[in-house]
Parts: structure tokens; C-alpha cells; sequence
């Protein structure tokens, strides 16, 4: 194993004291092409371009001396600092931090940070990233080859952000660039970059931060009363719709489980109050519904909850074919048709509810057919008046949650 390990971080200013110390004393230098030339790596030095992190650490596990890995900027902060200290290697390293890529693309853009999302997109995670971005007002995200500008920006369509895009931080080719997530398609960008997605919604005052990259305000709890969710400017008496009484709101976002990074579907929105709450805890929200009123509804919820999600007027289920792929589906209503043309799409998770037993039969039988686990429950509520003790509305709703058979325990 390596005498020692330092771990350097470069964000392109003059290197530290320490880390030129470190350099001078190394006999194993790792990094890419350009940290391999700077002028501070002792010639005498064995050089290994990084490519894969395994390799490398591989290599200097078995090193006889002092090695160093150079890395752009702050290499504990999505760098190579955890691949290095893996358990499989078992390398004990001293980190020299730099400014990271996210602090730099915000300081050139002149724009607080605390408040923002930070996410890394490869191409196996791109869909992801773009699901943070549809439900957050500023995202930074750390691209890579095949998940940069032009690809958010396609995944993005009909979701207007805009880019902040800082190309080769550090570098004497540094360049940042303003554009619509419109028009960041046409572009081809240099590698490597990061981009600040702006937009979606009023960016979080100075008074409310105290966590970062959390708004934890507004409203306390979840499964409001429907109540709390209507009376809109364009239909002040307000229709909660079928199926959202708050037990059976609740019951629903407990089995689809909604996190940062989902693409939620609510399928016959109504109020807007599951598609809400869903937001509220961080996913990405497509509100569908054919009623222009419930569209209005769901859109007002939104603003006065202060969660972002996008609102798309059709009816299901042909409104379905030109949605982006779902993680998560409540269906409010619809029937056989809709449950087949959603389990066609394979979210993980599918729920809808039905009044009668035949109806949730027909429903579970058309899950099933399609390659889900069912479950069903009888849900039944009664609401008491507590000034008389007495009922005052009694609830009886099947709910069914499905989920994906080949994700079944």
C-alpha cells in the first residue's frame, strides 16, 4: 500500500503550499491530461491518466511511496475522495479541497447557492435530474458526457427554465453562457461543464433560510382536508372530485411513496390536492385532468402551496402517449382503459380506487394481466361531529396499489 495518499483538489487558481509540498514529495501522480501537466508534477513521478477510479485506486494500493490524485475542484463533493476510501481498496487519504464546480458556477453567475438542488447526471440517471429540475426552482447540475445541456434541455420540453451553463470552470477556455432551455438543444458544449437551472417559481427568501437545499415552511402536515385545497378564483365553492377525501389521499401517497427524483402522474387531478402534496415531498408532478376547472384548481393549489408542477389538460387515456415516462401513477378515475394504458408505460407503482367490488375486480384483474402485484383494502371512514359525538359522513372507498412484478418482493 501507498506510504501516503493526498487526495488534491484544482479549481484552476495556483496551487496551495500544501498541496505543492504534497506534489513534491510524490512518486505516484493520477489525474486527467491536463493536471498531469502542470508544471508542479515531478518528473521522476510514474503518471496514470485516470479513467476508471478502480483502476487507479488498484494501482496505488499497491504503490511503494507517496502518491497523489489530482481531481477538479473540491474532490470530497461528488468526486474521487468516496471511490477512494472505498472498503475494497483500503486507502486512508489527506484531502486538499478546492472550490468546487457548483460554488464556481454560482459565484459567476452571482447567485446564492443555500437554497439550491444539487444533482449529477449520467445518462443512466438523466431523467432523474431532469425530474429535479421540473420540481425545483434552481437545481445545479453536474453533467457528464451524454447527460449535458442539450440532453436536459430535450427531456425538459414544454418546461420553460432557464440555463445558466458554465463550461471548463478554472480553464483559460472558461466560458458562461444565458440561454432559454429552449434554445440550449441547438447548442454542442464543451465538456466539462455544470448548468444552474433557474425558474418554476419564486426563488426562497433570505428569511427562510436556515437548511440547505430545503424550504421546510408553509403548511405543516399532509392529508389536508379537501377544503384547504379549493375555493379558487375560478370556482369559489370548490368540488374536492371523486375519490380525495383525506384518508384515501393518504393511504394513496403511502403507497406510491413520491421522492426527489420521481415523475408523479395524477391522473384526474380534481383539486389538485394529492398532486400537491405529492410535490411537497420533493417529486415531480403531472397533473392531468379534462376538466378545464380542475386544471384551474390544481394550478391555484400549487401556487398558494408554493410547489411546483406542470398541468396538462386531456383526456385519458389518450393524453397519456406524449407524457414522459412515470415513476409513480395515481389514477383517480377512468377505468380499465386508463389502468391498461398506464401499466403499458411500467411505473413502479401503480393506485386507483374503485366504489364497488366489481369495479375493483375488473381493475385488479386488468393490473394483474399487465405484469403487477395487487393488493386491495376496504377502506372505511367515518367523520364524527365531537360537539354531539355524532356521525356526520361515513366514507367506504377499495383501494388498490399495484406494483411492478419484476420490483415485488
Amino acid at each position: 500500500m501507498a506510504d501516503r495518499v493526498t487526495v488534491i483538489g484544482w479549481d484552476g487558481s495556483p496551487l496551495t503550499a500544501a498541496a505543492r509540498a504534497a506534489l513534491s514529495a510524490a512518486t505516484l501522480v493520477a489525474g486527467a491530461a491536463h493536471h498531469l501537466a502542470l508544471p508542479e508534477v515531478p518528473a521522476t513521478a510514474e503518471r496514470i491518466r485516470l479513467g476508471s477510479i478502480d483502476l487507479a485506486a488498484r494501482r496505488i494500493a499497491g504503490h511503494r511511496g507517496s502518491a497523489v490524485v489530482l481531481a477538479d475542484g473540491d474532490p470530497g463533493f461528488f468526486g474521487v475522495v468516496r471511490n477512494l476510501r472505498a472498503p475494497e481498496h483500503g486507502l486512508e487519504v489527506e484531502v486538499v479541497p478546492a472550490v468546487s464546480a457548483v460554488a464556481t458556477a454560482f459565484a459567476r453567475a452571482g447567485m446564492p447557492w443555500e437554497d439550491a438542488q444539487i444533482v449529477v447526471a449520467h445518462p443512466r440517471t438523466l431523467r432523474r435530474a431532469v425530474n429535479v429540475c421540473r420540481a425545483h426552482h434552481k437545481v445545479a447540475v453536474l453533467t457528464s458526457p451524454g447527460a449535458g445541456p442539450a440532453e436536459l434541455a430535450l427531456l425538459l420540453e414544454g418546461v420553460h427554465r432557464t440555463f445558466v451553463i458554465c463550461e471548463e470552470l478554472g480553464t483559460a477556455r472558461e466560458q458562461v453562457t444565458v440561454v432559454t432551455s429552449d434554445k440550449a438543444a441547438d447548442h454542442v458544449w464543451r465538456d466539462p461543464n455544470v448548468v444552474i437551472v433557474i425558474g418554476g417559481g419564486p426563488e426562497q427568501q433570505s428569511t427562510g433560510s436556515w437548511i440547505a437545499g430545503r424550504h421546510p415552511q408553509g403548511v405543516r402536515g399532509w392529508a389536508l382536508p379537501s377544503d384547504a385545497y379549493l375555493g379558487s378564483a375560478t370556482d369559489p365553492e370548490g368540488d374536492s372530485g371523486e375519490g380525495e377525501s383525506p384518508g384515501l389521499r393518504a393511504a394513496q401517497l403511502a403507497r406510491l411513496g413520491p421522492r426527489t427524483g420521481d415523475l408523479v402522474w395524477d391522473i384526474g387531478s380534481g383539486s389538485g390536492a394529492l398532486a400537491v402534496e405529492a410535490a411537497g415531498f420533493g417529486a415531480a408532478v403531472l397533473a392531468v385532468d379534462s376538466d378545464p376547472d380542475a386544471c384551474a384548481r390544481t394550478a391555484a393549489a400549487a401556487r398558494a402551496f408554493g410547489v411546483q408542477l406542470q398541468v396538462v389538460q386531456g383526456r385519458a387515456p389518450h393524453v397519456l402517449e406524449r407524457l414522459p415516462e412515470p415513476d409513480v401513477v395515481r389514477i383517480g378515475g377512468g377505468g380499465v382503459p386508463v389502468v391498461t394504458a398506464v401499466a403499458d408505460r411500467r411505473p413502479e407503482r401503480i393506485v386507483t380506487h374503485a366504489s364497488t367490488r366489481d369495479e375493483a375486480e375488473a381493475l385488479g384483474a386488468a393490473l394483474a394481466e399487465n405484469g403487477y402485484t395487487v393488493e386491495c383494502a376496504l377502506l372505511q371512514s367515518v367523520e364524527l361531529d365531537t360537539a354531539a359525538w355524532s356521525e356526520r359522513e361515513r366514507s367506504v372507498v377499495f383501494l388498490l396499489s399495484a406494483l411492478r412484478s419484476d420490483l415485488a418482493p
